[in-house]
Parts: C-alpha cells; structure tokens; sequence
C-alpha cells in the first residue's frame, strides 16, 4: 500500500470516501489538516474532493459533481432502488437550469422506513415504469420526458420553460410529454406543465433567448420569428429574433451564448461583422442583456420604439 504525505493529496483521483483515504494511509488528523490547508474539499459527509479542480470548475460543473458525490458516497450502482429525478437527473444531463437549488432528488416506488437521507437530499416517492428509467454517465435517472414532467410540476413557469425549450431541442418526444401530461389530472403543478408544454419552442437556443421570448409574448408585442434566416454581402445569418416586414433584429447578448462555442473576441467579432452588414441592407438591431430581461417597462419601449420606427409596408 502507498503512503502519502499527510498535505499531499494522491496523484490519481478526485473523489474519495473517507474510507479509500484511510486505506491509502490517511488518518483523521492528515484529512483534517488537507481540509484546513485547503488541498481538500468535503462535498458531503463522508466524500472528499479535490479542492483545486473544484475550484476550477463551473458553478453547473459542480452542481453535477456534488451529484457525482452522493453516488459515490452512497456506493450506489446501475441496480439501486431509485432513479436521481428532477432537476438532478435535468443536471446529469445537463439541461438549461436556472435560479435552482442544489438539491439531490431521487425517485423511489416505496420509501423505506428505515432509510436516512441526507439533508440535501429530496426523495421522492411516486410509480415509475421501465421507460422512464435511463442512465447518464452509468448512473440510473429518469428518462428525458420523465425527467422534464417531474422538473415541470415543481419549478416555476419560466424556469419550466427554459429547460423545456431545451429538452425538446434534444430530442424529448412532445407525444410523450402530452400523453403524461393527460395522464396528470388534479395533480399539483400540472397547470403549470401544461401551459409549459403549450408554450415551449425547441428552437431556443439558450436560456435567455426562452426569457427573451417570454417577455415579448407576456407585453403583448408583435411576434417576432424566432432563428429568422437572412443573407447579406458577409453571407447567411441567423437573427435570434425577427420582425421581417419592419426589418427589426433582436439579439440576445449573454456569456452562455459567447462562452459555449467559440472564444468571445471571435465572435464579437462576426456579429458585429454581420451587423454592420445587415445594418446596411437596412435592419434595425436591438441589443438586450440579462440585466433588460428585469427591466420589463423599459424592454417594452425600447422595442416598441424600434418597430415603430420602421413601419411595414
């Protein structure tokens, strides 16, 4: 068996349980002192982390790590009892989430009266069949359209929304989702599913373009064309939103769009490329952030004064 120094932590590994420490020659006190010396992070009771790549991580990146660490901690298999549910399974399949918990939530046919659950933990107990059951990263979760069923009767309309939009850009099934949402009668959130499922677009393509798109149709303006494709001197393009007959552009800017794809200084650089280009072919663009999806009074005018200042024909 190899010994470490108590400060330095295993060369191969990220998570451990208290016991896999204490075999590599660890004891209380050197799992303290990595604690204290801040080398080592403690995710649940029992289940270490290395603190430096935690650090690293993405807030959503250790949302999913935490999840990673019940599994571990628990020692659970692809044969357990439950399923992770909810907006653990919406997270291990990284689905848009927004303004939510870190909670753990897993799904059980009969809750044992004689199973402790962590205080982070949610359990759920409700009937599930064998398709709703899937596995992500060799872990038992819900299904895709389970999944956002569960997620849709407990979280709030928009936050709903987003991870709805999402889910069907990946492919969830909307005859399955409608089928279980018949099914539903009288249960709590079911309005709320619903109404997300009359109002979902797959053609999203970020959380903010789903805000974005929610506001437009709750201030009753105009409907624009969502992903509307135009051609210009600098080629094709796609307008996140579009109103064609009075050539107004709307155009999400968030750090989820520029940071998932391509380095930021790229493309800035081809928007603002083809903006001028569309500029001059006589589109009006309109820029919001964040911040002006909370601004709801001034969104409104400042859209209304761009679409009224280009009048249709």
């Amino acid at each position: 068996m190899t010994h470490y120094h108590p400060l330095e932590l295993p060369t191969t590994g990220n998570l451990w349980r208290t016991e896999q420490l204490l075999d590599l020659g660890y004891g209380p006190r050197a799992i303290h002192s990595l604690l204290d010396s801040g080398a080592l992070v403690r995710l649940r009771h029992g289940c270490y982390f290395r603190a430096s790549l935690w650090h690293a991580q993405s807030p959503s990146a250790r949302s999913r790590q935490l999840i990673y660490a019940h599994a571990h901690g628990t020692r659970t298999r692809s044969t357990g009892s439950f399923l992770y549910s909810h907006t653990s399974a919406a997270r291990l399949r990284r689905l848009f989430l927004w303004d939510v918990d870190d909670a753990i939530h897993i799904l059980q046919k009969v809750r044992p009266s004689n199973e402790r659950h962590g205080r982070d933990v949610r359990c759920h107990t409700r009937a599930f069949a064998e398709h709703d059951v899937a596995f992500v990263n060799g872990l038992r979760t819900t299904s895709l359209e389970r999944t956002v069923a569960d997620c849709a009767m407990m979280l709030r309309y928009r936050q709903a929304l987003i991870l709805t939009d999402h889910a069907l850009r990946l492919g969830a099934d909307p005859a399955a989702l409608q089928a279980m949402a018949d099914a539903l009668d009288g249960r709590r959130g079911i309005r709320i599913f619903r109404r997300v499922l009359a109002t979902a677009d797959p053609r999203s393509e970020s959380p903010g373009e789903t805000l974005t798109r929610e506001l437009i149709f709750r201030l009753k303006i105009k409907a624009p064309q969502p992903q509307f494709e135009v051609s210009s001197r600098a080629g094709k393009h796609r307008l996140d939103f579009a109103w064609k007959e009075e050539k107004v552009a709307l155009e999400f800017d968030g750090k989820t769009k520029y940071f998932d794809y391509k380095p930021t200084a790229d493309v800035l650089f081809e928007e603002r490329r083809r903006e001028k280009a569309l500029t001059e072919d006589g589109w009006l663009f309109v820029r919001v952030e964040w911040k002006d999806l909370f601004r709801e009074q001034e969104f409104k005018n400042r859209l209304l004064r761009a679409l009224a200042a280009r009048p249709g024909p």
